[in-house]
This record gives C-alpha cells, sequence and structure tokens, in this order.
C-alpha cells in the first residue's frame, strides 16, 4: 500500500510550517519543562517530570509522523490537470437533488480538508464518489445521513 499522499503547494508549506514550529519551538518547550522538573528531586516520585516526559513522547511521535508525511509527500502540478473529470485539486460544482441546492466543492488530501473552506478529503464518501465523474454525471453516494443524489454541473480548477 502506497503512503503517497497528494498536495498543493500551500497544504505542502503548511505542513512544513507546522512541523518547523514543533520542532523549534514545542521541543525546546518540552525539554525545558523536563529539566525543570528534574531539577526538583526524586524522580521516582515526581508527577511533573512524568507529565513532561509524557508530553515529549507525544511530542515525538507527531514529529516523526510529520516527517513521514513529507517524505511521502508530492505536490500536485495543477498545469497538468484536465477538468473532463474529475480529480484531485479539481472545483466541482455540483446540485444536491435531495435539497435541490447547488454547492463547489474542491478535492483535497485528508490533511488539506476543510469543510469550512468547501475543500472535502477524496477518501471521504462524497469526494470518492465524485471522482472519476464528468460533467452532467449523477450519481448516488452513501453518506452517515442516507443516500445523497448529486448531479455534477461543473469541473474548474
Amino acid at each position: 500500500m502506497s503512503d503517497i499522499q497528494y498536495f498543493t503547494h500551500e497544504g505542502l508549506e503548511a505542513i512544513k510550517a507546522e512541523l518547523n514550529e514543533l520542532k523549534h519551538v514545542e521541543r525546546p518547550k518540552v525539554i525545558q519543562a523536563i529539566a525543570e522538573a528534574r531539577d526538583k528531586g526524586d524522580l521516582s516520585e515526581n508527577a511533573e517530570y512524568d507529565a513532561a516526559k509524557e508530553a515529549q513522547g507525544h511530542l515525538e511521535d507527531k514529529i516523526a509522523q510529520m516527517e513521514h508525511l513529507l517524505a511521502n509527500a508530492r505536490v500536485i502540478d495543477s498545469s497538468l490537470l484536465n477538468t473532463d473529470k474529475v480529480s484531485i485539486l479539481c472545483k466541482v460544482k455540483v446540485k444536491n437533488h435531495n435539497v435541490g441546492k447547488e454547492a463547489v466543492y474542491q478535492l483535497v488530501s485528508e490533511k488539506e480538508a476543510n469543510l469550512k473552506e468547501n475543500k472535502i478529503s477524496i477518501k471521504s464518501a462524497i469526494g470518492a464518489g465524485l471522482l472519476g465523474k464528468a460533467k452532467g454525471d449523477v450519481v448516488e453516494i452513501t453518506v452517515p445521513a442516507g443516500l445523497v443524489k448529486l448531479e455534477v454541473l461543473d469541473i474548474s480548477l
């Protein structure tokens, strides 16, 4: 199974910035907290030390996960995409036949998904259901609220 994840340039830069923050701001804070707790004496009964060491473990796990993500990240060149069919990075205008309303979604990677910005993951039920569809296609997708019927009205970048 491939660990490759596709990102927009902006999405990849945001991940790099977060990793930089964890390494150069959060890690020194945790190291300082451990040092302060260690200075308080007996480590066997020092809850502050235990909490700081646990926080360090969580932080290092998150850093390792993000480094793995970056090692397998690929930036998608939108100039190579076409809008004949729905694919990652495409903006898809759909009509929800259940409620008669239209919406525009951009399909992105899981890490870039943000419903407030109408960015949905290609691995979400709606995202996966729209992938590969063409303008005019009608698709029925099972979502937690039931079955939704969407018509692809337009595809753009």
